[in-house]
């Protein structure tokens, strides 16, 4: 530990041979500066806030006894003296005790003596030095308390109070900044915020819920900056880690510690926008967002219906569509966080549980792989919220369609024997579905691959090939025939033929008969 001294002697002589004769450094000292007068040794002794000042006592302008007296009455630090006096000034000396000051130097000065003399005040500046950090540090404990006590809104009681208003006093205002991280670096965070925290007399580290901690700090009448050197820190911070394992907000500044929790709510309030926003550079702000304020309300049974429905008809397409038009729906009505996720947690259950007819074993499995509890996760973003919700769709989508072609293997046969009594009708892949309880896309599906050929063409080929034979009979006419067969338009009928058959049916019936 190095201790700062200024020297102040109108001797130029005496100046350089303090200088020069003492080793300063290995007595645990370091010069701050130097001056020949009181005046001048005021302004340096509030520049540069010496431990030590070692000051001659006759000097032009303001003398020593004079400087520490004007010093004394200031009272802003308590900063150790030494008066350094020939003999024949000795009743300086005396006067100086008066000021509470007890280390002298006589001139001229003996190098050997003033190590000694020097010693000494190293060790009481030392223990002074470790006595005022256990009160500061008795202080920020109790101050850290008192403070956890109202952010768990505890009763207020008076005393607590009264000490909060006196830590209070100095300060314009105060203010909590709140920071959020992952698991893996909050110890390592934690030690590097508590040693910018611990250079501050006015500046405490509060330990929150797991994974998160704030900084109460207060802004003096001097610091116009609001605090420059701490937000650079934190800044800096930043920079160490990626944006998305680290979450810095500050909330509305309050006048007193007493009225701290507020400051808290909006910080965490500031915080929960990066969940919109995750790209947010620098630290978030109250300030910024206020304006800004989450809506509560929101129609989740509607949102319900349109997710569960493609669901329903294991629709992946019609299911993407629902879930990015809630994602834009939330964004636009600021829907706030937590309601977001308590909605999204919802859907999950529900979209999992029509898997439960496959197989309980994948409802669990499925339970377990999209991780439920951790979507209320403060570090969640809407993006990646709704990217979790978008994979357990297509999972369960992906499960039922397994199940439903197991349960479909034997019932081809029935659908083309449907088909084939049917195909006379207005009939359509969609109103097959609905006589089989199945969706449309996979019915199709499973008609190509169990068919070898699109439910279209297969109906078309039936179709022709009746009007192959009715046209052989030759008993009726060219659109009777395309009526009989299924057509309700002749040039649709026409158009398959032609493109079945290389030729149109009357070349066809002159053919045959």
């Amino acid at each position: 530990m190095k201790f700062k001294v200024l020297l102040i002697d109108d001797e130029p002589s005496a100046l350089e041979g303090l200088q020069l004769w003492i080793n300063w450094e290995e007595l645990g000292f370091e010069i701050c500066g130097t001056c020949s007068n009181g005046v001048e040794g005021l302004k340096l002794i509030h520049q540069f806030g010496p431990d030590l000042v070692i000051t001659d006592v006759n000097m032009p302008l303001l003398n020593g006894l004079d400087m520490i007296a004007a010093w004394k009455q200031e009272n802003v630090k308590d900063i150790k003296f030494v008066i350094l006096s020939g003999y024949s000034e000795f009743e300086y000396a005396k006067t100086a005790i008066r000021y509470g000051i007890n280390h002298y130097l006589l001139k001229p000065i003996i190098p050997e003596e003033a190590e000694e003399e020097l010693k000494e005040i190293y060790l009481e500046l030392e223990q002074a030095l470790q006595k005022q950090n256990l009160n500061q540090r008795a202080t920020s404990e109790q101050a850290v308390t008192l403070i956890k006590g109202l952010l768990n809104e505890k009763p207020e009681d008076k005393t607590d109070l009264t000490v909060l208003t006196e830590l209070s006093a100095g300060r314009l205002d105060w203010n909590f900044c709140l920071i959020q991280t992952v698991p893996g670096i909050y110890a390592e965070l934690r030690g590097r915020t508590a040693s910018i925290v611990a250079e501050e007399s006015t500046m405490f580290l509060i330990d929150l819920e797991p994974n998160s901690f704030g900084i109460v700090y207060g802004r003096s009448s001097s610091d116009s900056n609001e605090n420059t050197n701490l937000y650079y820190a934190l800044n800096q911070l930043q920079q160490m880690y990626p944006r998305e394992h680290l979450l810095i907000a500050r909330g509305a500044s309050v006048e007193s510690l007493s009225s701290i929790l507020n400051s808290y709510r909006t910080a965490k309030e500031a915080l929960m926008h990066y969940f919109y926003d995750p790209a947010t550079p620098g630290i978030l702000s109250y300030q910024d967002i206020h304006h800004m304020p989450f809506n509560y309300h929101y129609d989740q049974m509607l949102l319900m219906d349109d997710m569960i429905r493609p669901i329903n008809l294991l629709d992946q397409t019609g299911f993407n569509q629902a879930v990015d038009s809630a994602a834009n729906s939330f964004r636009e009505m600021l829907i706030a966080p937590e309601v977001v996720k308590k909605i999204v947690i919802h859907i999950v259950y529900k979209i999992i549980d029509y898997t439960r007819e496959a197989s309980e074993v994948q409802v669990a499995t499925l339970l377990k792989k999209f991780r439920i509890p951790e979507i209320f996760d403060s570090m969640v973003t809407l993006d990646a919220l709704m990217s979790n919700l978008l994979a357990c769709g297509e999972e369960c989508i992906h499960t039922l369609l397994l199940e439903q072609m197991k349960r479909s293997q034997g019932i081809v046969k029935q659908i083309n024997d449907y088909i084939q009594e049917h195909y006379r009708e207005g009939l359509t892949i969609k109103k097959l579905a609905e006589v089989f309880f199945m969706h449309p896309v996979y019915l199709g599906q499973l008609l190509i691959k169990k068919n070898g050929i699109p439910f279209n063409e297969q109906l078309h080929d039936l179709r022709i090939q009746e009007a192959e034979r009715l046209l052989q009979l030759n008993k009726l006419k060219n659109c009777e025939i395309a009526e009989e067969v299924g057509y309700s338009n002749y040039s649709q009928f026409l158009k398959q033929f032609e493109k079945k058959m290389k030729m149109c049916p009357n070349v066809y019936k002159n053919a045959k008969t």
